[in-house]
């Protein structure tokens, strides 16, 4: 279970105590097991500060606050702050990232049944699909997603989407997946095989006010294309 320490304290010297934290991070390393740390100011009290200090679990944290780099920083930090800082230690019950459980959406509902009302919820208007395989690399639309979809839906039965990794920052969501599907349909040009197969690829979408903005689609269709026992460098005109 995710464990989160808060620690609140004032301080007239943060430029300092940010050189002290610069050099915690920097001798610790390979030793520490923080994994996030997010210091805010207060608006309302320009000496007020709350550090949030990410651990993968309190035995991590424990092991943590037990390395020579964690005691003699914290020594160095008292002596940077007006009185005591306070410490609140957390056990994560809910952790939720909104623009992933979004970008989820897409390949655990839409991608599987090309629905345009799910469409309209999840990509905003104006999205902007990038993916060189596609006649326009630079679409734009929810139409040009659900034209995306149509053709590798009319091509393909029995779709699926595995998620092996998935990492979001900021606006930005990346997810590494393992696509799987048989070859049912009409596809450039070659007539149904019955074939199973399955590529990997990535796609990084940006999220806007709730909704999908654009994507970036890198995928091997190479690889796919072999399976099906089609010559990629003559299908592709090469």
């Amino acid at each position: 279970m995710t464990f989160v320490q808060i620690i609140d304290y004032k301080t007239s010297r943060q430029d300092d105590l940010n050189q002290l934290l610069d050099r915690y991070v920097s001798q610790s390393q390979g030793r520490r097991t923080v994994t996030h740390s997010i210091v805010g100011r207060d608006r309302e009290a320009e000496n007020h500060f709350v550090d949030v200090v990410e651990f993968p679990s309190y035995e991590d944290a424990m092991k943590n606050s037990q390395l020579p780099e964690t005691d003699r920083m914290f020594q160095e930090m008292m002596a940077l702050c007006e009185g005591m800082p306070t410490f609140t230690n957390l056990d994560v019950v809910r952790d939720e990232n909104l623009n992933k459980m979004l970008v989820d959406r897409m390949f655990d509902e839409l991608a599987i049944t090309g629905d345009r009302a799910l469409a309209e919820e999840i990509f905003a208007s104006d999205y902007i699909d990038h993916d060189i395989f596609q006649a326009d690399p630079n679409a734009q639309g929810r139409d040009a997603i659900m034209a995306d979809l149509t053709m590798w839906r009319s091509s393909f039965g029995d779709m699926s989407f595995i998620k092996d990794q998935q990492i979001a920052e900021g606006d930005f969501v990346t997810t590494l997946w393992t696509w799987n599907a048989t070859h049912t349909g009409e596809f450039m040009g070659l007539a149904p095989t019955g074939k199973k197969v399955s590529a990997t690829g990535s796609t990084t979408f940006r999220c806007r006010d709730g909704m999908i903005a654009e994507g970036w689609w890198h995928y091997d269709i190479m690889g796919m294309m072999r399976q099906l026992g089609m010559d990629p460098m003559k299908s592709m005109g090469s």
